[in-house]
């Protein structure tokens, strides 16, 4: 459990914003004084070897390493994306330190397999795949992640936010609404309670997704603490995915339904899912993805999720990333600091009082993980920055985040292992594609198969990758 283990949320922040410091360029940094970003980053902390464990209240000594990190708040509309899997559809912090972190991850079977260094993982029960060590991973962002999670009461006696709160509604009073597409709970009933998946991952078995009321969804009142008067509520800019319910663009508190999926917000709309949705869906499947599950006997979960108070609500953070999945609660713990990242909006705009308008977004994003080749990879609208029109097609206009490196990463990692050793999951048929390599693993996919049955029924599919390695 966390609640024995010797960290706190500020320590891990000051961590993560060291590294920042470190080990980020300047080249993909905003412009100081006039841009802003946002930082996510994720934390291995690892018992120190050697301690007894016999005493139930002893604190762990532990050690504390970042192991990935990202910067952005930028993504791509449908009209740029592609079918090929080179280019980054989404470039905001939270998801380009689950990527980085994902080629961390790659790289970990590929030390314990071929080289022989200590490894976070260690062979399995089962031929071929390998189990965690007793490490953590904590999941830091310095901002609550957008769409739901950022539908938060605003409290009379707190001070007012960095910037105003939109008031679209008194001009637009029509939202996207989407009238009778919810799917019944017949269709949406969990899978076979005894089944090894919903086993192995975290699926709450039993109860269909209950039927939120339009009261219950219309009003954020409830989460506030006792006797506080709640003036408005932080909106979160993320519209609802078609089959929703919708927003009922009321003004004040009701504006925003809570416990719906959203997309990120742009002027050419995109199919990118809100940082809150995408935590969840990781907080059932792992982190790892599809490919790497081939290798697993268990998916890679956060321990924790350390968020910057910016503002933030508990109970938020456990609806949003949790309760809608119907995980347990206990899973991901949810914390708060207070330290300011020093590139956030907040910190930005205080520096420049004088200036007229906000601080604007930095366009690039950047992408570190604790890997020993090319760990820095910085990019801008979905290509590595500095790509130009004419050079959009070669192998060196893709991030190495992109979902096409990401799978040489794995073809390498399969490369480095015989194929006696390979798990039964990859040995069934030849695999050539993106497409076929993800489809095979079984396990990942019947979750995530549970999941949209479960609660996520209306996420946006982004189209399957058909291409392979050249």
């Amino acid at each position: 459990s966390t609640s024995s283990i010797m960290w706190t949320s500020d320590e891990i922040a000051r961590l993560c914003y060291e590294l920042c410091g470190n080990r980020l360029p300047k080249p993909g940094k905003p412009e100081p004084n006039r841009e802003r970003t946002l930082l996510a980053a994720v934390v291995k902390v690892q018992p120190i070897a050697g301690q007894a464990c016999d005493c139930p209240d002893k604190q762990v000594q532990v050690t504390k390493e970042g192991v990935s990190m990202g910067t952005g708040t930028k993504c791509i509309g449908q009209s740029k994306m592609r079918k090929s899997g080179e280019v980054l559809n989404d470039s905001h912090a939270e998801v380009i330190a689950r990527r980085s972190f994902q080629r961390y991850l790659l790289h970990q079977p590929h030390l314990a397999a071929s080289l022989k260094v200590e490894s976070i993982f260690i062979p399995g029960t089962q031929r071929g795949l390998w189990k965690l060590r007793p490490d953590l991973f904590l999941f830091v962002s310095s901002h609550t992640p957008c769409g739901d999670a950022s539908i938060i009461p605003m409290l009379e006696f707190e001070d007012q936010p960095c910037y105003p709160v939109s008031r679209d509604w008194a001009h637009n009073p029509s939202m996207e609404a989407s009238g009778n597409l919810e799917t019944t709970e017949d269709e949406r009933k969990c899978e076979d309670p005894d089944s090894p998946v919903t086993k192995k991952m975290r699926l709450e078995p039993g109860t269909p997704d209950r039927k939120v009321t339009n009261e219950e969804l219309a009003t954020v009142t409830g989460m506030a603490p006792s006797g506080a008067k709640v003036v408005d509520v932080y909106r979160t800019g993320a519209k609802c995915v078609p089959g929703e319910v919708g927003d009922s663009g009321k003004p004040g508190v009701a504006y925003d339904r809570v416990g719906l999926l959203r997309v990120k917000p742009g002027g050419d709309r995109t199919c990118s899912m809100s940082c809150s949705d995408k935590l969840a869906r990781w907080n059932v499947l792992g982190c790892q993805g599809s490919l790497l599950m081939h290798f697993l006997e268990e998916p890679v979960y956060l321990s924790a999720v350390v968020i910057r108070k910016c503002p933030y609500s508990q109970e938020a953070m456990q609806r949003a990333p949790v309760r809608r999945c119907r995980m347990s609660p206990l899973y991901p713990k949810a914390l708060e600091f207070k330290k300011l990242f020093e590139q956030s909006g907040c910190a930005v705009q205080a520096k420049r009082a004088d200036s007229p308008g906000p601080p604007v977004p930095c366009g690039a994003a950047i992408s570190w993980s604790a890997v020993p080749e090319q760990p820095l990879d910085v990019s801008a609208n979905g290509f590595p920055q500095g790509t130009t029109k004419k050079g959009i097609r070669s192998l060196q206009a893709r991030s190495q985040i992109s979902k096409m490196e990401l799978f040489r990463s794995f073809q390498e990692l399969l490369s480095s292992i015989s194929e006696d050793k390979w798990p039964d999951s990859l040995r069934v048929r030849k695999l050539e594609t993106y497409q076929e390599y993800e489809e095979a693993s079984s396990v990942y996919q019947e979750a995530w198969s549970a999941l949209r049955k479960q609660a996520f029924g209306s996420w946006i599919r982004t189209p399957p990758i058909t291409t392979s390695l050249k």
